[in-house]
């Protein structure tokens, strides 16, 4: 039998060898759900279409890192997808998380029924729910949206880039400008949105908007989540953006929602910031 001290000292030893690895996972920029699954080799990056564990494999729920709040839903599974595949609506792709391959092109892209600033397509199930999104916008607020941009290729972000670089220095562009390879425009579930009519546009006081305003409050009800928040610089790696919607789906926008946490990489333990790797 172990003494309650070799017990506290074994369960404090287990918990550093977690921290540990956590520590390690995002320095080369990976990203853990779960300290307890990275120490058991269980990272959500290595299990890409995982389904939820049973109520048999984990009787009692899993404890939760201190960033990360208990969760809300019961059952939710923080490494039921990737976050590393370019295909996956959970995919975290920022400053030191390149797409692999840094060319991707995700395999569908349509164009939603909407009004458009730049006539640019997007995932199917991008384009769904955002068009309930607009839709319910306009049946509750009386509010007008548009699109401003949407998916962005490798060359077409490689050609904003450049000439963000050209115009302002490449200090500045890597400041509001992802590299490509880098930019969530080019995985298809990034969509800018302006207001109808336009005011703001791409300006940090779309923020003041009624339109931002109100996607602000709603966008996690259709499984978006305000991707560059004004207090996440740090974090994200870029200037606050209030125009800028990325879907990762209801499930994971309704539990961001309800336990607080704005950003992808503080949910996913994920690196980010503002060097690029």
């Amino acid at each position: 039998m172990i003494s309650g001290g070799l017990r506290l000292r074994a369960t404090t030893l287990g918990a550093a060898a977690a921290a540990g690895a956590v520590a390690v996972l995002l320095a080369l920029g990976g990203c853990a759900a779960d300290p307890s699954a990275v120490a058991g080799g269980r990272s959500g990056q290595h299990r890409p279409h995982a389904d939820p564990p049973s109520p048999e494999a984990h009787p009692h729920p899993r404890p939760t890192p201190s960033t990360v709040p208990t969760p809300a839903a019961v059952g939710f599974d923080a490494t039921a997808h990737s976050f590393d595949d370019p295909a996956s609506s959970w995919v975290v792709v920022n400053k030191p998380r390149a797409l692999q391959p840094l060319a991707f092109t995700p395999p569908e892209l349509v164009y939603p029924d909407v009004s458009y600033v730049n006539r640019q397509p997007m995932r199917p199930e991008v384009a769904d729910a955002l068009v309930a999104m607009f839709h319910a916008g306009t049946q509750e607020a009386g509010l007008g949206f548009s699109v401003q941009s949407a998916y962005r290729s490798f060359d077409s972000q490689t050609r904003v880039y450049d000439d963000d670089v050209a115009r302002n220095g490449q200090a500045y562009a890597d400041t509001d400008t992802a590299r490509p390879g880098h930019s969530e425009h080019q995985t298809g579930l990034a969509v800018d949105i302006s207001a109808v009519p336009a005011r703001c546009s791409l300006a940090a006081c779309f923020a003041d908007t009624p339109q931002g305003q109100w996607l602000a409050a709603n966008a996690w009800r259709f499984g978006f989540l305000l991707r560059y928040p004004a207090d996440k610089v740090a974090v994200t790696g870029f200037t606050f953006e209030p125009w800028h919607f990325r879907f990762v789906g209801v499930p994971l926008a309704t539990q961001m929602h309800a336990t607080g946490v704005t950003t992808l990489e503080e949910f996913f333990h994920c690196a980010g910031g503002a060097e690029y790797h």
